[in-house]
């Protein structure tokens, strides 16, 4: 970072003019652009700032304290992040989670025992975007198995392995119109796609095929983890076994297909089966479950640890497949009223993929007649809903929010952002400019300043922000007033005071 974009992110920073900068006001500056201090990317910022304890943080020490980590806290504190004001964003978004969790429809799965003793009223929502930027609300923190929301890692992975060509020459990529465990094949006596169980089974059984068994399932848990920023994931052994004492419907599946001739020749059922079982049975959290979503909105390219885990061409196919068939039999539906890929599962998570924006996702348990989340859908129905999220939004004249424009960006340049800022009394918007490197000295062609307006509207958090900024407290405007004269022409008494005092 050159020393120029270092001491504008300071003096951002730095509200009262004062030459120093707390510690929590750092920490608190990147929790509301999204950046939490557990990032990855932030390991030698904390190092530095547990050293640094409690003291205040002073220009020269800031400077060290950005080393490593810099560039990621320049662009957070200036807006610069894919989702540019987060806290709005983020404030949207747990407005409509407490609406959505008044939602009470649904049962939970019971066809594996298992998942009928998760607690019904479970409920969370995370999202990470495609810079990191995180949010979690409710039991984030919460394990919950994969279930058919393995899917399309197995589908992705047999596709890095084996190619497109080879892998839907047993598997296609139609939606089937029918249940998940539906006992059917298209016309071709193969699975109708890979996010249904037979095309699950399927892709199972094309994975590394040259390993042993306990291998060949560490390089699918070491897939999804390196998904999930390297977290360490761990299988549900217990509803493994339920998996498997309850499997008649895929046991029947799979030897439909070897009796239609699908599988690869020397595939054995069981191992087959047991594989996919234990995909199934890996354990997450929602937050996980947004970082590893994120992942695939990011082109195959972790956010938060900068690994490629995936090549472009996987995740494009991969979000395909989950855009058309990722919702059960009710994908067309999905698609048609939310706009975006996703997968649910019985365990009653739904991962959505915002593509090159953010991943979302929803867990509660209870299900609808498809076997999707009743909570995740209407969570995600309501999203779209206020944001320009589904696919075809960009076609429409629409009122819904564009979370990855900043609300001032009609305006044309950081003069008419800071004027326009200080008018409706939008602080964080001028720390953000301050950020940039913006003199909040400058007028427009009237010469007027954000000092003009925020003491003529009355905001006096707003000027007294200015003043600590310490612009000057008197331009003249080229009809000669002041903003003190503003502020006494319109009343505005508090402001006048605060003016009075910075003359």
């Amino acid at each position: 970072m050159t020393d120029q974009n270092l001491n504008a992110v300071f003096r951002s920073l730095d509200e009262r003019g004062t030459g120093n900068v707390s510690r929590s006001a750092l920490v608190e500056r990147l929790s509301m652009a999204g950046v939490q201090l557990d990032d990855p990317r932030l390991e030698g910022l904390r190092e530095r700032l547990d050293v640094t304890n409690r003291a205040p943080l002073r220009s020269s020490t800031f400077a060290s304290l950005l080393d490593n980590g810099g560039s990621l806290v320049s662009r957070a504190i200036k807006g610069d992040l894919v989702i540019p004001d987060f806290a709005a964003f983020t404030k949207e978004v747990r407005e409509l989670a407490g609406q959505v969790r008044q939602v009470n429809d649904g049962a939970v799965a019971d066809y594996i025992p298992q998942l009928a003793r998760v607690p019904e009223d479970s409920y969370a929502v995370a999202v990470c975007t495609i810079d990191g930027q995180r949010l979690s609300i409710g039991d984030s923190d919460t394990r919950f198995t994969l279930q058919s929301s393995c899917k399309p890692f197995l589908y992705a992975a047999a596709l890095e392995e084996h190619g497109e060509h080879k892998v839907h020459a047993h598997v296609g990529r139609e939606p089937s119109g029918m249940s998940f465990n539906e006992l059917t094949l298209n016309r071709q006596g193969l699975p109708h796609n890979p996010m249904i169980n037979a095309g699950a089974i399927m892709t199972s059984s094309l994975l590394r095929r040259d390993l042993p068994t306990a291998d060949r399932l560490e390089y699918l848990t070491s897939l999804v983890s390196a998904l999930a920023a390297r977290e360490r994931l761990s299988l549900n052994a217990a509803v493994w076994h339920s998996e498997r004492e309850s499997a008649d419907r895929n046991f029947a599946l799979a030897h439909h297909m070897r009796e239609r001739g699908a599988f690869p020749p020397g595939i054995e059922i069981r191992p087959t089966l047991d594989y996919y079982f234990s995909a199934c049975s890996m354990e997450v959290t929602a937050r996980s479950m947004a970082t590893i979503g994120a992942t695939l909105a990011n082109g195959g390219v972790c956010p938060l640890t900068g690994e490629r885990v995936l090549c472009d061409e996987t995740i494009k196919n991969t979000l395909s497949m989950m855009y058309s068939c990722g919702m059960y039999d009710y994908s067309g539906e999905f698609a048609f009223c939310v706009g975006i890929p996703a997968k649910s599962a019985v365990s009653g998570v739904v991962l959505a993929v915002v593509p090159n924006v953010m991943s979302v996702v929803v867990w509660s348990p209870k299900l609808d007649a498809c076997g999707n989340s009743v909570r995740g859908v209407a969570f995600l129905k309501g999203l779209v809903g206020r944001f320009s999220l589904h696919n075809y939004d960009s076609l429409l004249d629409t009122k819904k929010r564009d979370p990855r424009r900043l609300r001032n960006a009609v305006l044309s340049d950081h003069t008419y952002h800071a004027i326009y800022a200080a008018s409706i009394g939008d602080v964080s918007e001028l720390r953000r400019l301050v950020a940039h490197g913006h003199d909040l000295n400058k007028a427009d062609y009237d010469g007027r300043t954000p000092l003009h307006l925020a003491s003529a509207e009355g905001h006096s958090e707003t000027v007294q922000y200015l003043l600590h900024q310490k612009v000057c407290p008197a331009p003249i405007d080229r009809w000669g007033n002041t903003p003190l004269a503003d502020a006494t022409r319109h009343g505005q008494d508090a402001v006048r005071t605060l003016l009075a005092a910075a003359a």
